[in-house]
């Protein structure tokens, strides 16, 4: 695990799937049209934060 989070794509990635779990889930407790920014921003960051973790794995 310590290798892993050596690698800056592998950090990056894992703290934009943290921030887009939060994201969401603030949209699943909270449904009001104000809210909508955060499922778009949130699945953004889910699917950016998927594939630096992603590109970590291929670089080795």
């Amino acid at each position: 695990m310590l290798n892993k989070l050596n690698k800056l794509s592998f950090v990056i990635g894992l703290f934009f799937f943290i921030i887009s779990l939060l994201l969401l889930a603030n949209y699943l407790t909270e449904r009001d049209q104000t809210q909508q920014i955060n499922l778009y921003v949130g699945l953004l960051f889910l699917a950016f934060g998927g594939v630096m973790m992603l590109l970590k794995n291929t670089e080795e």
